[in-house]
């Protein structure tokens, strides 16, 4: 496929003939592709210095709609940005940039800013477009060290891997480094054009490029586990013998008490015992100085969609377990392997096998089927490989849940899943659901009408009607009533619908507060915007409102007697910590707190004879932290150490590779002598 010379190219070419900027005009056309399926497009179009971009991508229901206008100088950097639509919930998006001379200034939803810079400086759009990328990636080529101060703070820089071939062409494969957690992956054409920008499950291709999209997931998630295969080689510690934990309090999740200060010797993946804290070393320990800090047994998030990033951000949040409510299929397997074999840091991962019917709506994780007969054929592909539970979603249709359980009782596993579209969870209880997922989705049934389809954004926006919600009222009473009598737990990510609920344009949200100042710029400055559409006071309020609601209603449940898992929806890990302090200011208490996070879902799993608490012969999964968090839940940012499968990991090495400012310095570790 043959195409026009690239704009920079082009302009270089015409300003050595001497010819006006004016006349050179191109348009670059892209495909979004996830998992397989076209989700949206992009289309940048170029006349001299000015770029067009128009980027629209809806998938599972939701995605940005947005245009871009930019001015370019003449070594390719924008003079002024402007950029305007909605972003993937719908909040409404108007961002500016404009730089003259040495000062640049620039509006977003955090607010305005301005700086006085010398020389190049690249602003970091706070919603970009992914064609952003490419005037990225071509500004760090040309720079000699390939490292430019970023705007409004912090700094960008890359890094090249080996070119990537399709067929008969080669493309430069660059990652820009410095917006948020991950480097973005991206190709550039032999005239520094935008080709695709990569990750594992989505990409954004050249039109006509959409048959490689799988192809060119696929060498992301490969080059993405190289890069975490060697972020594992540098900050996992594994010890020859004994390791003495030295001085520590460890915290009981079954009395919900801290003990006196004791010994934690652990050797291979077992604890091998819990000694008075005047009981000596032996010959050949290593001896690491717990400081009198605590120790829990490793986290866990019950809500999890892992990828290699997620996985190493777990370990560092102290998170030693994790569910997987649905991913890629052949991922996940690989990734449960690769992180059994320590090739890459990671989780425990309990795997939860994602069904879906299939309409516009549909998310494109796991198997999309087209009958009950198809669903019952992918129960028993996810039984025989191990899988946990069968996760169902929004496009499912409600009168196939009844075979879909039957099926997966009949192999051992349990239904789980959002409520369909057009039904509740009274039904799905009935039709044999063992756990709802999301306490929006049991919300929803006590307030919508008739015909209302929650695999649009309703799913979300419909919660400002449960502000007030009356939990005394027959119908809440009656669906708690069944759970409660049924042995139904919820999942409720809490977490996430604060995120999406109580975000506001130009403050920090509450979900990430507590370690907001830890965060790159890039994630500061998204972590500053509103999500869910405010288009008024009246709004705001019910949103506010209506997460009042979750937090009464998560007491209610835990007095009930409801197993609560906690879960995410996240990608952090941190989040797992903020799960946990929602259910603190719920007015739940710590140490019930903390029982769930350890020991609870060990329970629910049937894994607690080996996992959950701290005990000899129990399998090494542990956290020390700097302070006790049944007096002050964000403690549990404060991770000096964890342990999984005997394996050590200092989390500030693992943040700084991240960008992530450290929250806990590392203990002090001795050697034996040889």
């Amino acid at each position: 496929m043959s195409r026009p010379r690239c704009l920079r190219a082009a302009l270089i070419l015409a300003m050595m003939a001497g010819a006006s900027t004016a006349a050179i005009a191109e348009t670059e056309r892209y495909s979004v592709v996830a998992n397989g399926e076209k989700v949206g497009f992009l289309v940048a179009e170029t006349e001299g210095e000015r770029v067009e971009v128009t980027y629209d991508v809806k998938n599972n229901g939701r995605g940005p709609t947005m245009r871009e206008t930019i001015v370019l100088d003449d070594s390719g950097l924008p003079l002024r940005w402007h950029l305007e639509g909605t972003s993937t919930f719908e909040n409404a998006i108007d961002e500016t940039f404009r730089r003259e001379g040495d000062g640049a200034r620039w509006t977003d939803s955090t607010g305005s800013g301005s700086a006085e810079v010398a020389g190049p400086a690249i602003y970091v759009a706070q919603e970009g477009s992914p064609w952003a990328l490419g005037l990225y990636a071509r500004a760090l080529l040309a720079d000699e060290d390939r490292t430019i101060p970023a705007l409004p703070g912090g700094t960008l820089s890359l890094s090249e891997g080996a070119p990537v071939t399709l067929g008969e062409r080669s493309f430069r494969a660059v990652s820009i480094h410095g917006i948020g957690l991950s480097p973005d992956t991206v190709l550039l054409d032999a005239d520094g054009a935008l080709f695709a920008r990569i990750s594992p499950g989505s990409v954004t291709v050249r039109e006509g490029f959409e048959d490689h999209a799988d192809e060119l997931s696929e060498i992301a998630a490969r080059r993405g586990a190289e890069r975490f295969a060697q972020i594992q080689e540098r900050v996992a510690h594994d010890f020859d013998g004994p390791v003495r934990l030295h001085n520590v309090r460890i915290f009981d999740p079954a009395s919900g008490t801290i003990g006196d200060p004791v010994s934690l010797v652990f050797h291979g993946e077992e604890i091998a015992a819990i000694e008075p804290l005047d009981s000596p070393p032996t010959p050949g320990e290593v001896l690491v100085d717990g400081a009198g800090r605590t120790v829990l047994p490793g986290l866990h998030d019950m809500h999890a969609h892992v990828s290699l990033q997620s996985a190493l951000l777990y370990i560092a949040s102290g998170v030693t377990s994790v569910r997987d409510m649905g991913n890629d299929n052949a991922f996940l397997l690989d990734l449960t392997g690769r992180i059994a074999r320590g090739e890459v840091a990671g989780p425990r991962i309990v795997r939860n096998g994602f069904l879906e019917g299939r309409s516009e709506y549909s998310s494109r994780n796991g198997f999309i089927v087209d009958s009950a007969q198809e669903a019952r054929e992918a129960v028993r592909w996810y039984a025989a490989r191990g899988y946990w539970q069968i996760k169902i979603y929004n496009s499912m249709n409600p009168d196939w849940v009844g075979d879909i359980a039957d099926e997966a009782h009949k192999h051992g596993l349990g239904i789980t899943g959002h409520v369909p579209a057009f039904t509740n969870a009274d039904a799905m209880i009935a039709g044999g659901y063992d756990e709802l997922t999301h306490i929006n989705q049991l919300m929803l049934g006590w307030v919508l009408e008739p015909g209302e389809d929650t695999r649009t954004l309703l799913r979300l926006t419909a919660m400002k009607r449960t502000a007030g919600l009356d939990l005394s009222a027959p119908r809440v009473r009656a669906t708690l009533d069944t759970m409660q009598a049924g042995g139904i737990a919820i999942d409720p990510t809490a977490v996430t619908l604060e995120l999406l609920m109580l975000s506001r344009d130009g403050t920090i949200s509450p979900a990430v507060a507590s370690y907001f100042d830890h965060l790159p710029i890039g994630l500061q400055r998204r972590r500053r915007q509103g999500i869910a559409k405010i288009e008024n006071a009246a709004d705001d309020a019910a949103y506010l409102g209506a997460f009042d609601s979750i937090k009464r209603l998560l007491a209610e449940m835990h007095g009930r007697g409801i197993r609560i898992l906690p879960g995410t929806d996240d990608a952090t890990g941190l989040s797992v910590h903020r799960e946990l302090q929602i259910y603190a200011e719920a007015g739940i208490a710590p140490a019930d707190v903390l029982h769930m996070a350890t020991l609870g879902p060990e329970q629910y799993l049937g894994r607690d004879q080996r996992l959950g608490s701290i005990a000899k012969g129990k399998l090494a999964d542990f956290i020390l932290v700097d302070g006790n968090p049944l007096d002050d839940m964000a403690a549990l940012h404060r991770i000096a150490m964890v342990v999984k499968g005997g394996t050590v990991y200092f989390p500030e090495e693992i943040w700084k590779e991240v960008g992530v400012r450290p929250f806990a310095a590392a203990p002090a570790v001795t050697l034996p002598a040889e």
